[in-house]
């Protein structure tokens, strides 16, 4: 099965380090984010991979065409997916690529201790189109338990078990793309949207490790996991 990583966007966030490279590639423990993700996958037996580029995709194209930068048991597919497309834009421009009846895609700045091949299997019992990876959302602040206007407790950015968000973790079938309508289709809007209508996406409930490098704040935080050796998810080698 591949595994379609999207590589397309400004990254607007980290804009300090993205005005001169794409988001992809901001390293973390000496090694591009992407390249992270990508060990995600290749540690659940995944080597196949294809990265939709866009925002300054020809330094990606530079970094990946040069083997001695990643194990040489991946096989890479580097495909312009245009500077401005959408998320499901960019899916639909790798359809032809396709050729199992399923595949794997995920944004190129998520990582965790996801059981992929655990995943497969949850989306093949289900039976549904779509299925996507959620985690309990952890709270940026401090909780106050409160009664009678004084404080009972105090919960320091507990997780959230009732409210669940999407990680990017997603397995597809090959129907996804009678869904997905030119370049400005956002994944997350009308297409996931009409799965749910249909009963068409289901959720595997992730109960480990995940992190977003959204912000410098995010890759100082997983960076100082790296550097202590506290990781969760699987580092390139």
């Amino acid at each position: 099965m591949k595994a379609v990583i999207l590589c397309g966007g400004k990254g607007t966030r980290l804009k300090e380090q993205t005005e001169k490279i794409p988001k992809p590639l901001v390293k973390l423990d000496n090694y591009p984010i992407v390249q992270h993700v990508m060990s995600i996958y290749a540690k659940h037996g995944i080597n196949d991979f294809i990265l939709c580029l866009g925002y300054k995709g020809d330094l990606l194209r530079k970094y990946f065409e040069d083997k001695n930068n990643f194990d040489q048991n991946w096989n890479v597919e580097l495909i312009d997916t245009g500077a401005k497309t959408m998320t499901g834009g960019r899916i639909k421009r790798i359809e032809q690529y396709i050729q199992e009846d399923s595949f794997f895609v995920t944004y190129s700045d998520g990582v965790g201790d996801v059981d992929i091949n655990e995943l497969l299997n949850y989306h093949k019992q289900k039976g549904t189109i779509g299925t996507l990876t959620g985690v309990a959302l952890r709270s940026q602040f401090g909780v106050l338990d409160i009664e009678d206007g004084l404080v009972k407790a105090f919960k320091e950015k507990p997780i959230i078990e009732d409210l669940t968000i999407n990680t990017g973790f997603f397995v597809f079938n090959k129907e996804i793309f009678n869904y997905l309508k030119g370049d400005d289709c956002i994944l997350e809007q009308e297409p996931l949207e009409k799965l749910t209508s249909e009963d068409e996406l289901a959720v595997y409930k992730h109960k480990g490790f995940w992190a977003c490098m959204d912000t410098q704040k995010d890759v100082d935080y997983l960076s100082d996991l790296c550097a202590k050796d506290q990781a969760l998810w699987p580092r390139p080698q």
